[in-house]
């Protein structure tokens, strides 16, 4: 490399590690203004807000300042030490909510009990901290938390896509998964990597110029000399078939610097999932594969899907008749369409849905639906965008045939090609089928890749939480509301 490509690489490293420090920065001020901010409209709200008794002698906000600096000090040193500082770039919003709604209620419980043990009888007693400023400043501090670390993430992605942000990254691979990852990460400049190269990893194999646009720098023994050449602050290590020995080696030469090391898992870490530790008399055993719906967790998804579903069908059933009504008056046909579909343990049952085709659309010889589709009417159309067609289906989980949340049924036809293609593809009949999935939330629906749709179906199987259905709701719903349907036929 020429000594100015070197220098621009280091007037790079030096202009990442200076916008990483500035956002670090601003993100930990946006916390503070937003709890200040908060204390600021507690104090309003409590005399003016008829939700608990107004009080006639309001004192002075100065004396709440002691008390707001205790909230600062324990709320920021609770999101320091979870981590709220340093989270993966892809936490998604609910989970951000999440963790707020969490912190700043334990961390305003703390200063409840704090403040009696640190101010009392000094000179910065509160005297009065009632309970209705209690629940204000909780309200609008999980509220304007949220919203200021919203806007942080917004201006953080703005900076990614203009090329400020990006941390410099080497792949160290030349397979299809290899391939895969950079091809991802080329398309999506908000993930924040700058892909600085491909490393080869085996001396014997072939050395290409480029894999998919991206220069090959060198080999796995160059590691070292390339991390401090780019100012490499990601490597990921993609080699599934690798041996225990080989990412060893990698993972060494890799270890130099602050640089942050990720491995594609090989696939008995893909099936295993999360490991747990066990034993057998006093043998001990990794427990690599475990139901994780048993027992009262049964109970609870299925009391999840009554409330949910009867609730559905309550409020919804204005806009389901409507929805009835005027598929009827643009084509010919019934209102309703039923298909057989596979459910738990592959038993068949018939899934009902609102009919977005015309009614001889099974007798064009097509099977999956299609981008602009034919067969799909004006209406259906716009329901297959916004999954309206599937509010139907609320009768199939009310009868428990199917769950609000689960892998997505397919048709039997479907069903006997997929098991002999895909691996471990019946297994996602382990539970019932859903209305919709972890796999359709993340964009895999309509004409989209089995193999994959079935790896994170797999995924939720063995993963099931009560918060994990949840959230696959939540982030159902606002895809519905917004018509990002994507792969939506």
């Amino acid at each position: 490399m020429d000594r100015d490509s070197l220098s621009r690489s280091a007037l790079t490293g030096n202009r990442v590690s200076r916008t990483k420090t500035a956002l670090d920065v601003l993100l930990v001020f946006t916390d503070i203004s937003a709890l200040v901010l908060a204390f600021l409209l507690a104090y309003w709200a409590r005399q003016n807000l008829p939700l608990f008794s107004i009080p006639q002698n309001q004192p002075g906000f100065m004396i709440y300042v002691p008390t707001l600096a205790l909230q600062i000090i324990t709320v920021l040193v609770l999101f320091y030490f979870s981590r709220m500082y340093h989270q993966p770039r892809a936490i998604s919003r609910i989970d951000m909510t999440r963790n707020i709604i969490g912190l700043v209620t334990v961390g305003s419980l703390m200063v409840m009990g704090f403040q009696e043990l640190i101010f009392k009888n000094s000179i910065a007693d509160p005297i009065d901290y009632p309970r209705s400023m209690f629940f204000y400043v909780l309200v609008f501090s999980i509220i304007l938390v949220t919203i200021g670390r919203i806007l942080n993430r917004a201006l953080v992605r703005q900076l990614r896509l203009r090329g400020f942000e990006r941390d410099p990254l080497l792949i160290v691979g030349m397979g299809k998964i290899a391939r895969d990852l950079a091809r991802k990460i080329k398309n999506s400049p908000d993930l924040g990597y700058d892909i600085v190269g491909i490393v080869n990893p085996r001396p014997q194999m072939a050395i290409k110029d480029k894999v998919n646009g991206i220069p090959v720098v060198g080999s796995a023994t160059d590691l070292p000399q390339l991390l401090d050449t780019y100012h490499v602050q990601q490597v990921i290590i993609a080699i599934p078939d690798a041996q225990r020995g080989e990412i060893v080696e990698l993972i060494t030469l890799c270890q130099r610097g602050r640089v942050d090391i990720k491995v594609y898992p090989d696939m008995f870490a893909y099936i295993a999932g999360d490991m747990t530790m066990g034993e057998l008399g006093d043998v001990p055993l990794i427990t690599v594969r475990d139901i994780t719906l048993r027992g009262w967790k049964l109970s609870l998804k299925r009391g999840l899907d009554l409330l949910g579903s009867g609730l559905g069908l309550i409020f919804l059933s204005p806009f389901l008749l409507l929805t009835a009504i005027a598929i009827k008056l643009e084509s010919k046909g019934p209102a309703f369409y039923t298909q057989e579909r596979m459910g738990l343990d592959g038993r068949p049952f018939q899934m009902i849905k609102f009919r977005s085709m015309r009614q001889d659309a099974e007798s064009s010889g097509i099977g999956w639906t299609v981008e602009n589709d034919p067969r799909v009417t004006r209406i259906g159309r716009f329901m297959r965008k916004t999954s309206w067609d599937e509010m139907p289906q609320l009768i199939n989980v009310l009868l428990g045939e199917m769950s609000l949340v689960g892998p997505r049924p397919e048709r039997p036809f479907y069903v006997q090609q997929f098991r002999s293609q895909i691996p471990r593809y019946m297994e996602r009949h382990r539970e019932k089928a859903g209305m919709t999935g972890w796999a359709q939330v993340n964009g895999l629906r309509g004409d989209t890749s089995i193999a994959e749709r079935t790896a994170y179906d797999l995924w939720y199987v063995e993963n099931w939480s009560l918060w994990l259905d949840v959230k696959i709701i939540i982030r159902t719903a606002f895809g519905m509301f917004t018509g990002s349907g994507e792969n939506a036929y």
